[in-house]
């Protein structure tokens, strides 16, 4: 089974000037899952490349044993990095496709 996982390359709340992004638990929570299960999981945003991270959702208070999994897995950083630009997504290479949560397309 191979997976996409779709990320926002959404970056800022409105005209509000507050720092946005996917919220880290809710990409770390799923993609372990998918990851544990033997899942191929593939990262994408629209616009590829690193997507911004909510700083909220890195703070102490919202850490858990995942978040901080998710850390220290070099694999998964170096994905998240290089998330795949989502206009060179084939949907027939595909057999779901997950939307972690987070603000933005």
């Amino acid at each position: 089974m191979k997976i996409l996982m779709v990320l926002t390359s959404h970056d800022e709340l409105g005209n509000t000037g507050r720092k946005t992004g996917f919220w880290l638990e809710e990409l770390a929570a799923p993609y372990y899952v998918f990851k544990d299960a033997g899942v191929q999981v593939v990262l994408a945003s629209p616009k590829g490349g690193k997507p911004p991270l909510d700083p909220k959702s890195n703070e102490p208070g919202f850490q858990t044993d995942i978040t901080r999994r998710f850390e220290k897995d070099a694999d998964a950083n170096a994905r998240l990095d290089r998330t795949v630009r989502l206009d060179s997504v084939k949907q027939e290479d595909y057999d779901t496709v997950f939307y972690p949560g987070g603000h933005g397309p």
